[in-house]
Order: structure tokens, then sequence, then C-alpha cells
């Protein structure tokens, strides 16, 4: 498993640095749909890599209730998986983020030039503002608005409290929330190096139409623990 996990990290960093090097370059010849799916090879070879390598297979329930974008898709944050995989398998996806992550040298910098919402979390207020307002945008321009409603990411088995931020978002932009679940914490948990070998699943909720923020989020919330403590073959 040591071996595995070593190889898989190898292979995932300098794909990373490769396709943000690609992207880079080509950002200024580009729109952001194109750059996004250049930038989309990093993830699904990473995808493969994790099959492969830490045989880590990836189960989807629910693929038929993904709508057409744009809508503001959620999901619980446990893992660094959710983040890339996400990227690639609903598009385009425009993501919620922290800005210090744009810093990263090459991998920050490509991430840059896809355009995603960052904010400073050290200035909720502002925060807040910018994501309403840049994420109306991002929705009117048809793209998909990925948010991890809780924050910060999750120990496996846990579901941390809603925030409604994306559910307003929805309710003004007149589109849909699609809820979705995994447990990838349990084979690729947060800042841990071992990738255990089993079977992510991820299950999609229905398309939700938002008319109350407050009791929806926390409707969703207890949606998706119930579904988290169902999903076979969860680590806890």
């Amino acid at each position: 498993m040591y071996l595995r996990s070593l190889l898989f990290y190898i292979l995932y960093v300098i794909s990373g640095l490769a396709v943000g090097s690609i992207v880079c370059l080509i950002s200024l010849f580009l729109p952001v749909r194109n750059r996004l799916k250049v930038a989309s090879l990093w993830p699904r070879f990473a995808s493969w890599c994790l099959t492969r390598i830490c045989k880590i297979e990836i189960e989807i329930e629910g693929k038929e209730n993904i709508p057409d974008a744009p809508f503001v898709l959620i999901s619980n944050h446990q893992s660094s998986w959710e983040a890339y995989f996400f990227q690639y398998f609903f598009f385009p996806v425009t993501t919620l983020l922290k800005r210090e992550l744009l810093i990263i040298p090459i991998w920050g910098w490509a991430l840059a030039f896809l355009k995603p919402i960052h904010i400073n979390r050290k200035k909720p207020k502002k925060a807040l503002l910018k994501f309403m307002e840049e994420g109306q945008k991002k929705l009117r321009d048809g793209f998909i608005l990925l948010s991890f409603p809780e924050g910060t990411r999750m120990a496996p088995g846990e579901i941390g409290e809603y925030a409604r931020s994306a559910f307003e978002l929805a309710k003004k932009s007149k589109v849909p929330l699609l809820p979705v679940v995994h447990n990838a914490g349990s084979h690729w948990e947060a800042h841990k190096f071992l990738k255990r070998p089993g079977k992510i699943s991820l299950v999609i909720g229905e398309k939700i139409i938002i008319e109350d923020s407050s009791s929806q989020s926390k409707e969703v919330e207890n949606w998706s623990r119930d579904v988290l403590s169902n999903i076979k073959g969860l680590n806890v």
C-alpha cells in the first residue's frame, strides 16, 4: 500500500505540473471553456492512476439526475478527490475556493487561468458578496458552480453544518441545486499519505428548486448525512 501510494503521488505531481504548464502557455489563446477541457486531462489521468495503481474503484449512482447546465452543485468535503474528479465529471464547472491556492507555483497559476471564484476567508462579508455576485454571472454564462457548504474538509463518516450561501445563490439565480454525497475520505483521507483500496461511492441526488434556503439547506444536510451513513464500505 505504501509503494502504491508513493507511485501514485509521483505520477500525480508530475502530471499536474505538466498539464498546469500547458494551461499557462495556452491560456492567452483559448477561451475559458477550452482551458477547462485541457486542464481536465490531469484529473482524468489521476483517476486512472487511482484505479490502476491504488486499486480504488469509483461507483456512481444517480447519473440520470444531472440536469443541463447551469446549476449549483454542492458536495460534502472529505478529500482532495472530489476537488479534482468533479472538474471533468461535471462540465463546465467553476469552483469556489480560497485565494491562497492561486499562488502555488505552476499548478496555482494554471488554476487562476481557469477563472474560479476565489475568496479571502479572513473577510467573510466581502467573500459572501463576491460569491453571490460572481456566482450569478458564472451561472448566467452557462457554468456549473461547485461549492462545498461545510467550508472545510471533514473526517470520514462525518457531515458538517451546511452554509446557506450556495442555496441562496441557486434561489436568486433561478437555477436548480444538485446535491451529491461521497465517501472518498475513507480511501483518500485529507492530509494522509496512504490510499486505501476499495470503492469510492458517489451518490447524486435529485435536483432541487430552492424556495426557502434556510429550511432546504438543513433538509439537504440531513439527507447527506443519511446517505453517507448508508454507503457500503464506509470506514469510520
